[in-house]
């Protein structure tokens, strides 16, 4: 089920700009209903969850590279993507009304709709390398969201900024979760955090790991990109760094 919430999400954002030319501020209203039903099948698996539950999902992807394309839902997963779904259903349905005197914005209905496909995975996936694919996924859109008016200095410089601040750590994180992998001799995090590693390997992953993080989420020493990218419209700002891309690291 997460893999076909996660590919609708996306389907939907590719479809947003014949949407919102047939619907106008209304696409924003259509594509706000996506995440608000997989925040409803969150609630519904409440009782699963809450009993010490987990759902679990596995699809082969890349077998000589021992990557799958594997979700795991706990309970620290299922309030991550009640935050993702639920916020992101509420700033879709707000956007209707705070763009309301601008032109339609195709671009911003696809790219948050992306943006909240990117954190459900992000928040759920339970392969090392999956996980980072979907950590660069939310960095990409979310340069795009920030700088969504290029005739604005400011949103450029800013989203070129956290672009540049979060690619880098996330570069410096994908060689700790290789390294992880290799220790542990699996890319499964619910088998590591079963059976945690030990040996150089993590002793190198560990702050390679921590930097991507630190810098995702806008933590000293790398907090200086933050202030500059609420640039963004409000909605997006309001997503993006206070209630999902930050709250990933």
């Amino acid at each position: 089920m997460l893999t076909i919430l996660i590919g609708a999400h996306l389907v939907l954002a590719v479809a947003a700009p014949g949407l919102t030319r047939l619907l106008g501020h209304r696409a924003f209203l259509f594509a706000a209903v996506l995440p608000a039903v997989a925040f409803g099948w969150l609630v519904a698996q409440a009782p699963l969850v809450l009993a010490g539950g987990v759902l679990s999902e596995t699809t082969t992807w890349i077998p000589a590279l021992r990557v799958e394309l594997s979700f795991h839902l706990g309970l620290v997963q299922w309030l991550l993507a009640l935050v993702v779904t639920g916020i992101g259903a509420v700033v879709l349905w707000y956007c209707r009304w705070y763009f309301a005197a601008e032109a339609p914005h195709p671009r911003v209905v696809g790219l948050l709709t992306a943006f909240c496909a990117a954190m459900i995975g992000l928040v759920t996936a339970d392969d090392l390398i999956l996980l980072y694919v979907f950590w660069e996924a939310t960095t990409v859109f979310s340069y795009l969201l920030i700088g969504h008016d290029p005739t604005r200095r400011a949103n450029r410089s800013a989203a070129l900024t956290a672009l540049i601040v979060t690619t880098t750590g996330g570069l410096a994180m994908l060689v700790g979760l290789i390294a992880l992998g290799q220790a542990a001799g699996t890319n499964s995090l619910s088998a590591i955090v079963a059976a945690p590693p030990s040996g150089a390997l993590v002793v190198l992953a560990t702050p390679l790991i921590l930097a991507g993080a630190l810098s995702k989420s806008a933590l000293v020493p790398f907090h200086f990109w933050l202030p500059g990218a609420m640039a963004a419209p409000t909605p997006i700002s309001a997503y993006l760094h206070a209630a999902a891309m930050v709250k990933a690291g």
